[in-house]
């Protein structure tokens, strides 16, 4: 508050000059006195009294100290030193003037201090910010029994009030209203203004409303309480209800409102409040525009903020920080620094808030080399241990990516704070630096320093990123026990954090305790359920979300996406198509390249390819996607005239496009194709082969024969093998019943991986394939010795917007009787059109009319079955298989396909497989 404004606290004649009758010297009368003093006072003892209480009386005006010390002398020269009112004034110029020494020596030399001086001592204390000093000489005057009066209380009050003294006020307060002041406008102000400092808003308010007279000073009093009590809507209303009784507002008045409407950001009301200040004539008071400049930076517009400021006649620092900071809020880091360096040459001195703001254009633009400069500036100014100012020095150096001087300031810090620690947990966070934020995290704890729901979020964030679910845990029960469980972003920080460690059970707990309804809440969950095989809750949620009245955006929309994907949900994942076109999320890219891979994995890849050519800026995503749409569906030549596309569009590969390339080489089985592409993907493309390639290539090798050049390459390669490479080879040695290489391939593989059950079931068939059954056995016993059970055959389809899932010999369904006729019909059907079960790769030691009827209900068998009594005649069949489809089921759907005249599309856990008219897309190569 603008205490200076008070009345009561800025009219020295009024205080202590009413005996005498003043009139006002200018400063050229001054600066004669000054040169000739002898000259300029007369020694009559009839008119010495006016001409030096004229003459100290402009000296206290104009606290012109040099003067007022010439005139001591002179007084001292001829006699007068002792005349009390002489030397109430000179106590009264001393105080002001801030040579409290002199003030006070001229009190103590006093035998009686009258209330004059004592009344000049304390107003000089007081309006010079020496609470303390003030308040002693109060106790020290009423000890010696000198009462106060109406000129000596606003003085003892603003002590008070700059010093939180609401004990003393409320002792001093009782005193007035003894002494019967209270009703005095100057001491009620005072009270008031004392009472708000303090932040006692009841008593503020009870002393207003029994003011007998209210002025503009009053009204500000009021004000200032409302507005440090967070009432703003509250102090608008007041503002309103003074202009209605008649009371004009000050410049005070008006600055104070400005910012009150910033808080709210209401810009309609303080653009009225604007005209209101050009119409009371105040355009031109600085503080106003100050108010003004930053109003519309933050409420409305930076441009009408510049306008405001380019007005301002002389503009202070205060209206530079205003504007370079709203430059800053608005994220124009550029125009900021350039306001920045026009206040250089203004000749105005920046302050440490102008520099922080220019700190944090810096860090916006990543101005490494100025941003240090700014930092040799602030060691200069003495300013870098502010502990705002090193924020903004470890923020800027954060964004710049210098992590190591950030944590030397952060360390440099005699005592460090939470939103330091939080610049550079952020950092790190950014950085990708995951390790050093989340153990800087307990290193503030140790230290006693407190966090916030940021300090949570950025830390929860990166444990995110490690999938460090013990330590996501653990900040779980930290939140609990600190009461952050109730905030929002606390709460999306923790489902984001479960969600990717893979703890989806403990994400959805927390989902359903906290009752979050927001759009990040809901996303974090969809995601969790898509990423982790859970599709059917993440549609069930989307509806749920809907219905709670939130809207879906591009994230949202490109994880349901991927759920249907997952689930092979074709239709499901076409009504979400259709959302994305209400909603005008198709030119995003996520969604547009959500939907290329959902087409693709859904099995219609002529919808991806229409998906691909609605995608507005294809960039390596869109390209990878399609290419490996193309790889899995067996269409290896288009796939790579894709990529042939691609390179012609100058777009370069990276390594997931060449795993995709190389797998549509695997896929149509073209070998030659895949050693150039695999040989000259660092020369051509700058990409080094990686683990996958590899595999991919040992893979493609291995099924087309090349044992030995598969060997070869895995003993070459810069690493170990791991489980993808002895899983190709495994894959290798059963297309060609290879035993020797498919023991030595399981050998390594149950070292890897021991709890995989593929291994041993591979193994099997190898055996099984060459006759050796007392193996077989051999392999049966091991798993159920090693309690490794082999993973059940599952199959989905979509039906009506439902997933139905079916397993091995299923009868749980609803329709299983209708299905199981169904598919009795069928095998009959397919039997006499030629096919004979595939009963070869059966690990059972049975008959052969034994293994026949096992294989005659496997999950993909019904779940075709189902779809031809459920779905419409002439519409594709759409499955879902977890593992790879067994030779009997493939060589079923090629004569199912042709006898009821339905294209069969299966996805199992490889590649896609089309029957069509007799015959599979993959061509019998899979």
């Amino acid at each position: 508050m603008k205490l200076s404004l008070f009345h009561s606290l800025q009219n020295p004649c009024r205080l202590y000059l009413l005996p005498f009758k003043s009139r006002t010297l200018n400063p050229t009368q001054l600066a004669q006195f000054s040169t000739h003093p002898q000259q300029q006072i007369s020694h009559q003892p009839h008119n010495k009294s006016i001409s030096y209480s004229n003459l100290l009386s402009q000296c206290v005006a104009s606290k012109s100290v040099r003067v007022g010390k010439q005139v001591h002398a002179h007084l001292i020269r001829f006699g007068f030193s002792q005349d009390s009112t002489f030397r109430n004034h000179l106590i009264n110029l001393y105080a002001k003037s801030r040579f409290f020494g002199h003030a006070r020596n001229l009190l103590d030399q006093c035998p009686e201090p009258d209330l004059v001086a004592w009344s000049a001592l304390i107003s000089g204390y007081a309006q010079n910010g020496l609470s303390r000093e003030a308040l002693s000489a109060f106790h020290e005057m009423h000890g010696l029994g000198v009462k106060s009066n109406e000129f000596t209380f606003p003085s003892v009050l603003k002590a008070c009030s700059s010093s939180k003294d609401l004990r003393l006020g409320m002792q001093v307060h009782g005193v007035v209203y003894v002494t019967g002041f209270e009703s005095d406008e100057f001491v009620a102000n005072a009270l008031v203004v004392m009472y708000s400092k303090c932040g006692e808003f009841g008593d503020t308010r009870k002393l207003f409303d029994v003011m007998q007279e209210r002025n503009v000073v009053s009204w500000n009093a009021l004000f200032s309480c409302y507005v440090k009590s967070d009432f703003l809507l509250e102090a608008m209303d007041l503002f309103e209800e003074m202009v209605l009784s008649g009371v004009r507002p000050d410049e005070y008045s008006l600055s104070s409102i400005i910012n009150v409407c910033t808080g709210l950001g209401d810009g309609r009301r303080g653009r009225k409040l604007h005209g209101y200040v050009v119409k009371l004539g105040y355009d031109s008071d600085l503080f106003s525009a100050n108010a003004l400049v930053d109003m519309y930076a933050k409420a409305i517009c930076l441009e009408d903020a510049v306008s405001v400021f380019e007005e301002i006649a002389q503009p202070d620092v205060v209206s530079w920080n205003a504007v370079i900071a709203g430059c800053v809020l608005h994220n124009c880091h550029g125009r900021a620094l350039n306001f920045f360096r026009q206040l250089g040459g203004s000749g105005i001195r920046p302050n440490m808030f102008t520099l922080s703001s220019a700190l944090k254009a810096c860090a916006g633009l990543s101005f490494e080399k100025l941003g240090r400069q700014l930092h040799s500036f602030l060691v200069k100014m003495d300013t870098e241990s502010d502990s705002y100012v090193k924020v903004g020095l470890i923020d800027m150096y954060c964004k710049c990516e210098i992590m190591t001087d950030a944590r030397l300031l952060l360390n440099m810090m005699p005592k460090k704070d939470m939103i330091a620690c939080n610049a550079v947990i952020s950092g790190h966070s950014q950085m990708a630096e995951d390790i050093e934020a989340v153990t800087l995290f307990p290193e503030m704890h140790r230290e006693g320093i407190g966090f916030n729901d940021t300090t949570l979020s950025t830390v929860l964030k990166s444990i995110a990123s490690m999938q460090a679910a013990k330590v996501c845990e653990q900040v779980h029960a930290l939140s609990i026990k600190t009461g952050f469980l109730s905030d929002r972003y606390v709460i999306n920080s923790l489902l984001d954090a479960y969600g990717k460690c893979g703890q989806v059970e403990n994400a959805g707990r927390i989902f359903e305790e906290c009752k979050t309804e927001d759009l990040v809440a809901f996303t974090s969950m969809i995601t969790a359920y898509a990423q982790y095989e859970q599709g059917e809750e993440a549609l069930k949620l989307y509806v749920q979300m809907l219905h709670r009245g939130n809207e879906p955006d591009s994230f949202v929309c490109s994880s349901l996406l991927n759920a249907c994907a997952n689930l092979s949900a074709y239709e499901q994942g076409k009504q979400i198509h259709v959302h994305i076109l209400k909603f005008g999320f198709l030119s995003d890219a996520f969604a547009g390249n959500s939907l290329v891979n959902m087409y693709a994995k859904c099995g219609s890849i002529e919808d991806a390819g229409r998906a691909f050519s609605e995608v507005p800026q294809r960039g390596i995503v869109s390209w990878s996607a399609m290419i490996g749409g193309l790889a899995q569906h067996g269409h290896g030549k288009e796939a790579i005239n894709m990529f042939n596309h691609m390179l012609g569009d100058g777009i370069s590969p990276n390594h997931i496009t060449l795993v995709s390339v190389l797998c549509a080489c695997n896929h149509a089985g073209l070998v030659t194709e895949a050693r150039k592409y695999f040989e000259s993907m660092k020369e051509l493309f700058g990409v080094v082969p990686r683990e996958e390639h590899y595999a991919c290539m040992i893979d493609i090798l291995g099924r087309a024969g090349k044992i030995q050049e598969a060997m070869e390459l895995v003993n070459t390669m810069p690493f170990q093998a791991n489980a993808s490479v002895w899983g190709s080879l495994l894959g290798a040695a059963r297309i060609h019943k290879n035993v020797e290489l498919g023991e030595r391939a399981a050998d390594m593989l149950l070292v890897l991986e021991p709890e995989k059950s593929g291994t041993h079931v591979l193994l099997a068939n190898i055996y099984a394939a060459a006759g050796m059954w007392d193996k077989v056995a051999k392999m049966r016993r091991l798993m159920k010795n090693n309690q490794v059970k082999k993973e059940p055959g599952m199959s989905w389809i979509e039906v009506q917007d439902k997933v139905h899932t079916f397993i091995v010999g299923d009868r749980s369904h609803l329709r299983s009787r209708d299905i199981y006729v169904k598919l009795d019909e069928l095998l009959d059907r397919i039997h006499k059109a030629g096919y004979v079960p595939m009963v070869e790769n059966d690990l059972h030691d049975v008959e052969q009319s034994e293994k026949e009827r096992l294989l005659r209900y496997h999950s993909e068998k019904l779940a075709v079955a189902f779809a031809l009594i459920a779905t419409p005649p002439g519409a594709p069949i759409r499955v879902k298989k977890n593992l790879r489809v067994c030779v009997d089921c493939h060589t079923a759907f090629k004569f199912i396909c042709k006898i009821t005249s339905r294209e069969i599309i299966v996805r199992d856990v490889n590649r896609f497989h089309h029957f069509k008219d007799g015959s599979c897309s993959c061509g019998d190569y899979w």
